[in-house]
C-alpha cells in the first residue's frame, strides 16, 4: 500500500460472492414459480368494450374462455360469422376457431380438465369485440345453456 504522510492508505475488504449463485438461483425459482404463462394464443383480435360494474374474476383455475372477435393474418378465417356491415367474425375455443356447435364438446372437455371442486365454481368468460353483433353472442349464451355453463362473464374493461 502507498503511504501518504506516514499512514497507510485505508483498504477495502474483498467482496465474498460465494453466495452470490444461490441468490440468483432463488430468485430464478421465484419467477418461474409466480409467473402466469398463456395457455391460449388469440387468433381473433378484440377491442374489449368498457363497462361500469366491472369486478375481477375469482378462482381463475374454473375460468375458460370463448373469444369472439376479427380474424388475425395467420388465422384460418374459414369460420365466420358475417355481421349487418359484412365484417367477419370468428369465434376461438382454446387454440383454435370453431362454430356454435362446437361449444358442447369444448364445455365437456374443460368440465374433464377441471377438478371436482371447480367445477361446481365453472365460469365461461367471453372475450368479445366491442362490434360483434349481438345475435352472435345470442347464439353462445344459447349454446352455453344447451351445455348446462350457466356461469357466464362478460370481460370488459372499466371507464
Amino acid at each position: 500500500m502507498k503511504r501518504l504522510f506516514g499512514r497507510q492508505a485505508p483498504s477495502v475488504p474483498e467482496l465474498n460472492t460465494s453466495s452470490l449463485p444461490d441468490l440468483i438461483f432463488t430468485v430464478l425459482f421465484f419467477f418461474m414459480i409466480v409467473t402466469h404463462m398463456r395457455q391460449v394464443d388469440p387468433m381473433v383480435s378484440y377491442r374489449v368494450p368498457q363497462g361500469s360494474e366491472v369486478q375481477k374474476l375469482g378462482h381463475k383455475s374454473a375460468v375458460s374462455y370463448i373469444y369472439i372477435g376479427r380474424p388475425t393474418s395467420f388465422a384460418d378465417s374459414t369460420v365466420t360469422y358475417l355481421s349487418a356491415t359484412g365484417e367477419g367474425f370468428c369465434l376461438q375455443l382454446n387454440n383454435r376457431l370453431a362454430t356454435v356447435s362446437d361449444i358442447r364438446q369444448f364445455i365437456a372437455a374443460e368440465r374433464e380438465r377441471m377438478s371436482s371442486e371447480d367445477q361446481g365454481r365453472m365460469t365461461i368468460s367471453i372475450k368479445a369485440d366491442r362490434d360483434v353483433p349481438m345475435g352472435v353472442i345470442a347464439d353462445v349464451k344459447q349454446a352455453l345453456q344447451q351445455s348446462f355453463a350457466l356461469r357466464i362473464n362478460y370481460s370488459a374493461t372499466e371507464k
